[in-house]
């Protein structure tokens, strides 16, 4: 430090500080580019491994749904036990699981669900939900809901009311998947104003999963929340409940808020014949 010192007094510190900054930024690019290629080679490797690991798991799926074999039968084989045992594999199992769990209905998905359960494969998607990471969580949240595990709805409900507005609308997606209008109690008690893209989506998850039972939507329409009574109308306009049209005219009749009685009157205009 003192000679450092000296040299300014001296007016001698510009070169030994250009010097410094030049072997900085030489040190500095190089572990740039060295964190760059591990980078690159690892997303290599993954892919290739994806692949090796997909045409394995190919034929275990063809046996588990086309000739009933149980995953207590695939676990005997002890190079299966040996993949199964790293995480990764497990990853992409379990995304070819939900692949072939979209794509099949009736004894063959049920087959996929069973093999989900007694796998374990399970316990990561309840796993992921603990994570603190809010992408792993939507993960978590989107498998258990494929393989329609109830179980989880009290533990996925939660999310409903994240800071992350993705990871909310995963989890009323998957809520109302799992449990259908069971969910509109959560939403009646809604604090957060929800936005127009949170509302489409919870409308395209009702129109999507094709809920039979639409009782209780006409709740929404009690809520202290405006949105959320702007979302219960949108939703009996889009799903055409023409059944719930006397709680539309009592909320016209008897709200203060003009906003929500012009909603309330245009809805009535259009689905009263």
């Amino acid at each position: 430090m003192t000679e450092i010192w000296e040299l300014y007094k001296q007016g001698q510190w510009e070169v030994p500080f250009l010097t410094f900054s030049i072997y900085l930024f030489i040190a500095a690019s190089l572990i740039l580019y060295l964190v760059i290629v591990a980078s690159r080679n690892g997303k290599i490797k993954r892919e290739r491994l994806s692949k090796e690991y997909s045409t394995i798991i190919d034929k275990i799926m063809s046996a588990v749904i086309f000739e009933d074999v149980p995953f207590a039968e695939v676990k005997k084989d002890k190079n299966f036990l040996v993949l199964f045992d790293t995480s990764f594999f497990r990853e992409v199992l379990t995304e070819s699981l939900i692949n072939l769990h979209k794509n099949y209905e009736g004894v063959y998905a049920q087959k996929l669900e069973h093999f989900y359960k007694d796998s374990g494969l399970i316990k990561d998607s309840f796993k992921k939900l603990k994570s603190l990471k809010w992408e792993v969580k939507c993960k978590g949240i989107t498998e258990l809901a494929e393989f329609n595990i109830n179980e989880a709805f009290d533990q996925i409900i939660v999310y409903s009311k994240a800071r992350k507005k993705t990871l909310k609308i995963v989890a009323l997606n998957a809520a109302i998947k799992l449990e259908g209008t069971e969910s509109i109690k959560y939403l009646v008690e809604h604090s957060d104003p929800i936005d127009d893209w949170m509302q489409l989506n919870i409308i395209g998850a009702f129109k999507k999963h094709d809920i039979g039972d639409r009782e209780g939507i006409e709740h929404l329409l009690e809520s202290q929340n405006t949105t959320v009574i702007a979302l219960g109308l949108k939703l009996i306009k889009e799903l055409k409940l023409t059944q719930k049209l006397p709680y539309v005219v009592h909320l016209a009749d008897n709200t203060s808020n003009t906003i929500i009685k012009y909603k309330a009157q245009s809805l009535l205009q259009t689905l009263t014949p």
